[in-house]
């Protein structure tokens, strides 16, 4: 991986700052018997190779940071003493103003954000970096206190080290001009860069955003209706710079590189607010960042938007109005669980109602709903939030996850106790629910008494709707749906094409399909008694439940999915 000194010299051969002659001489200088020890930028720059002013205005223009004058600029003894004499020394940095909580920094390294993250936890300040060329902080130092600056270490990574003679540089804000914001990302500020590719995920409906350290590249993936798909990857060298850019709009240390790290960026794209939540990972090339997009508008889908049919749509309905009892939603994780309960809130929201949720993390923020962050490292479990919650008097309850036989117990005394509650369980069919409370512990008695019903989904693409066309399945296709040689009466199967509005998938949006194991009288007596998932299974089949096979299938012959779509994420039924 290249080191700042490197990376800074490509920006400027990039732009024509420098003779690639002038770099090679200086950088077999620095590795010579006659090597000064200063660094390459260093070495040019106080030769003339590299002239001050156009390099720290690139720089500027390239991480969108200020360039500020320090020449003759008086500071506040204040503001000085906001950050220690002994660190101003040892990172050759200067505050020069502060104001609302903002304290601005001058430093000649913009890739020396490690500086930037210690003077944060150092003075408890917001930081604003600027960048000032080397000699000028050297001197601004020496005005400030009164004494000869003290000159860099020979290895110093400072920048902008010139001879006495050279001229003092006025203070120079770069604006991009209409060109340079069309042009190519290799020559885009950090922050622009870093914003166009949440544009592009924003506009493309990317639930996800992949930013995957190679060693030999820099890979941008979306993560688009389920399948990654990849995008323009940056330029290599400037990995570290949009990775220390998204961690600090993630309010995350950029100095923690071991470990991984978890934050947050709000967004606003078109008038909507979005939240991002952020996810570092140190790897062998660098830290891995995978962004969520957290879209709250997605939560306010109805039940026919989510993929139920009408039938099934009437059941959900009939769940949602009962006064108590636990509905269960089961799935792997992607298979859609946290958006169906989030519906169901935005659905059951009312003044009338107190609602409450205790979730890991909080990921949409819903009007009206009081939730509840856990957070283990201090003892609020899952099970301690929740048993705190029924001292609230909710009507109704969300537990984002059951994980323990204690969540288990409480959340079902909760719904034996005239509260709905509704919550998730990683099974893969409906009825595997019963047994996987069983298994964690809870009587099978009262898993027949409180659960009211279960629901298993899976989430398919659907069809574009502006380049999908009829199609003529295979028998291969028939047969693996379970249709044999008949086709019902008003089937389409239909295909997308792919087009603009699709980007060329054929795919717009994904719909759910659904298994509903609803509780009756015959179904509890077996759960009392400890029958088995398949006995479960068996028995709710013969009364009339629809696998999720089955659903895919009438989403097929309605046109709304294709058949490799449900045959990819259902199994075939067993009656």
């Amino acid at each position: 991986m290249k080191t700042a000194d490197e990376q800074l010299i490509q920006i400027a051969l990039d732009h024509h700052l420098v003779r690639d002659e002038d770099v090679l001489d200086a950088r077999r200088r620095l590795t010579g018997p006659q090597s000064t020890g200063s660094g390459l930028v260093r070495l040019l720059l106080s030769e003339g190779r590299l002239e001050t002013d156009a390099f720290f205005r690139l720089l500027a223009r390239e991480f969108d940071l200020p360039r500020v004058a320090l020449v003759d600029r008086a500071i506040d003894p204040k503001v000085l003493d906001l950050v220690p004499r002994s660190y101003i020394d040892e990172h050759r940095v200067i505050p020069f103003a502060a104001e609302g909580g903002v304290l601005q920094v001058a430093l000649s390294d913009p890739c020396d954000l490690e500086v930037i993250d210690g003077l944060a936890h150092l003075t408890g300040w917001r930081i604003a970096p600027a960048l000032a060329p080397a000699v000028e902080i050297e001197r601004a130092i020496a005005r400030s206190y009164g004494q000869p600056p003290l000159a860099p270490e020979p290895d110093s990574p400072a920048l902008g080290t010139e001879s006495p003679e050279a001229g003092e540089v006025e203070a120079v804000r770069s604006e991009s001009t209409e060109q340079e914001s069309s042009a190519s990302a290799n020559e885009a500020p950090i922050n622009h860069l870093v914003q166009a590719i949440i544009a592009k995920a924003i506009e493309r409906r990317a639930s996800d955003i992949h930013l995957e350290p190679l060693g030999k590249s820099f890979r941008v993936r979306y993560r688009i209706d389920g399948v990654l798909l990849e995008g323009e990857p940056p330029p290599l060298r400037l990995q570290l710079a949009i990775i220390s850019r998204l961690k600090i709009m993630a309010n995350i240390s950029i100095a923690e590189k071991r470990l991984p790290q978890d934050g947050r960026i709000q967004v606003e794209n078109a008038g909507r607010r979005l939240d991002l939540r952020v996810s570092s990972l140190p790897t062998a090339h660098g830290e891995s960042i995978v962004m969520r997009v957290l879209d709250p508008e997605g939560l306010k889908l109805g039940l026919p938007e989510l993929g139920f049919l009408l039938e099934e749509q009437l059941e959900f309905e009939r769940l949602l109005a009962s006064p108590d009892g636990m509905v269960l939603v089961t799935g792997p994780t992607g298979s859609g669980k946290t958006t169906t309960l989030y519906a169901c809130l935005h659905q059951l929201n009312r003044a009338s109602r107190k609602i409450i949720t205790v979730e890991e993390p909080v990921e949409y923020q819903i009007s009206g709903i009081n939730q509840v962050p856990v957070n283990p490292a201090i003892g609020m479990t899952f099970a301690a939030a929740l048993r705190a919650m029924l001292r609230q008097a909710p009507n109704i309850v969300m537990v984002g996850e059951i994980r323990d036989r204690e969540t288990a117990e409480i959340a079902i005394n909760a719904s034996l106790t005239g509260h709905l509650v509704f919550s998730t369980l990683h099974t893969n069919d409906a009825p595997s629910a019963v047994t996987r409370l069983v298994d964690m512990g809870v009587k099978p008695f009262l898993v027949a008494a409180a659960l009211r019903a279960s629901v298993a989904q899976r989430l398919v693409r659907r069809n574009c709707p502006h380049c999908r066309r009829l199609v003529q399945p295979t028998g291969a296709d028939r047969a693996g749906l379970g249709l044999g040689d008949g086709i019902p009466a008003g089937a389409a199967f239909m295909r997308g094409d792919g087009c603009g509005r699709c980007h060329g998938t054929g795919f717009l949006g994904r719909i759910g399909v659904f298994e509903n194991f609803l509780v009756n009288d015959d179904l509890r007596s077996m759960i009392s008694t400890q029958a088995s998932a398949n006995e479960l299974r068996k028995k709710a089949l013969r009364g009339g439940m629809r696998t999720m096979r089955e659903d895919g299938v009438r989403k097929v012959l309605a046109g709304h999915t294709t058949i490799a779509e449900v045959m990819g994420v259902t199994v075939a039924n067993e009656h």
